[in-house]
């Protein structure tokens, strides 16, 4: 008796399909890609393709999104060992920095090709924006509730430094300038002096 066919994952499969997807989007630009091209990329059929992401604007959003909960999951593991307070918004300022440096490629999707595909895209990248200014003004609040900073309007503020985040890091997308470094020992200390933070105060 022959062996059954071992079944193929969807989950696994899916994966496939966004690691192609990102690879072919990354190279090509998003109007310039192809669904075949994804299809032979991924070594999957058209059918599976279809089966996960009933068209192209679908599976680059999806790809928007697994980057978007990629840095949530990094920045909220990373706060989970800090004490409530600044401590805790330096490092998910940190983690925030360290992960668009890591992952490049996605971050050009997020930060750069989705700019100018329409309101379908700009939607997507400002709830993005307000996911990540959302979970910022949260530490912040954080922050003043144990007197490590003044009252200040953390919603503002939140969004203020997202927009410097993706100033900076979107000229690194483009340039390579500036190194990551420069941005985190830069940046960093700015953004929390802009909150009557010091450096020099910060716990290791």
């Amino acid at each position: 008796m022959n062996d059954p066919i071992p079944k193929r994952d969807p989950d696994q499969t899916r994966t496939r399909i966004l690691d192609a997807a990102l690879t072919v989007f990354a190279r090509k630009g998003y109007y310039n890609t192809k669904m075949d091209e994804i299809v032979d990329e991924s070594q999957t059929s058209k059918g599976s393709i279809y089966f996960h992401f009933p068209n192209k604007e679908r599976l680059f959003l999806a790809l928007v999104d697994q980057f978007a909960d990629l840095l949530e999951r990094r920045v909220t593991e990373a706060i989970q060992q800090e004490e409530v307070g600044i401590n805790r918004v330096r490092v998910a300022l940190e983690t925030c920095l360290t992960t668009f440096g890591k992952y490049r490629r996605p971050a050009k999707l997020l930060l750069v090709q989705a700019v100018g595909l329409g309101t379908t895209f700009e939607n997507k990248r400002n709830e993005v924006n307000d996911r990540f200014a959302d979970l910022i003004a949260i530490y912040l609040q954080e922050a003043i509730d144990v007197g490590d900073i003044a009252p200040t309007d953390v919603e503002l503020v939140s969004y203020a430094w997202m927009g410097a985040i993706y100033g900076v890091i979107i000229r690194w997308v483009y340039t390579g300038e500036p190194e990551p470094e420069r941005i985190m020992d830069s940046l960093l200390p700015v953004l929390l002096r802009s909150v009557g933070f010091e450096k020099e105060e910060i716990g290791d």
